[in-house]
């Protein structure tokens, strides 16, 4: 199988105007900073690219959106400059989702977990399936959702974002999170999601660009500080994990 950092990778189409970006990984689609720095960039360039009018974030396969950090990654971490660099992928991913002009549609075919709802409160407007669960599992090894909280917290409010990150090991149902404003539809199958995906980002392929991105901005109004704020949060993130006590619960939750 190789080194696990070494795998998953990202692709890309465009067609009709509308910008598809898959991520990917063996591992339930966890993701390597490897993985997560070509995420940002590739959502970085398709904001600058005047062909795209939508982009699409979504992940390969059928049971899992994105398992958060990769954990052979996590164990891996040996120095705080090292720490601060991980958690900095998920910052750049959520502030490229954020800075990018163009509106972005996220696709959740199956269970969120850290870093994974992360991304799905980073997108403008998130379809699931009802197999769509989430969890914010860093209390349980050790760290804390400190990264992927402001997105996560300006979605869906502070009192279930602390539900979340406090219940670390209890997930909630994808209609859970319909009710609290993660999700905007839920859909029996991915068949059904895929089709409205599809209508909702071929209308808004049709749409003013212009008026997108002036949209864009006012959703985003009153983040400006995030650049700073999220890499303060990956240092507080990259300092416990090199702690005896995180280190011990990911290996504990490595063997389950």
């Amino acid at each position: 199988m190789g080194n696990p950092i070494e795998q998953g990778g990202v692709n890309v189409s465009l067609e009709n105007n509308i910008a598809s970006i898959e991520f990917h990984h063996p591992l339930s689609n966890s993701l390597p900073g490897r993985v997560l720095q070509k995420l940002a960039n590739t959502i970085t360039d398709l904001g600058n690219d005047d062909a795209v009018r939508v982009i699409i974030l979504k992940s390969a396969g059928d049971r899992a959106f994105c398992a958060g950090a990769s954990f052979d990654e996590l164990i891996s971490i040996d120095n705080l400059e090292t720490g601060k660099k991980f958690f900095s992928g998920f910052a750049n991913v959520i502030n490229a989702a954020r800075t990018c002009p163009k509106l972005i549609i996220g696709r959740v075919q199956g269970k969120a977990v850290g870093g994974g709802v992360g991304m799905a409160s980073a997108v403008d407007y998130c379809m699931a399936t009802k197999f769509a669960s989430v969890k914010l599992s860093e209390l349980a090894v050790g760290i804390g959702p400190f990264v992927v909280g402001p997105a996560v917290e300006r979605k869906i409010g502070t009192s279930a974002m602390s539900q979340l990150a406090i219940d670390a090991t209890q997930w909630q149902t994808a209609e859970w999170a319909r009710e609290k404003g993660l999700y905007t539809e839920l859909f029996d199958s991915v068949d059904e999601m895929d089709k409205s995906i599809a209508k909702l980002a071929n209308t808004l392929a049709n749409s003013n660009p212009e008026a997108m991105q002036m949209l864009k901005k006012v959703f985003w109004e009153g983040t400006e500080h995030w650049n700073e704020l999220l890499l303060e949060r990956a240092a507080m993130s990259g300092k416990l994990v090199l702690s005896d006590f995180t280190r011990k619960a990911i290996n504990k939750f490595k063997k389950k």
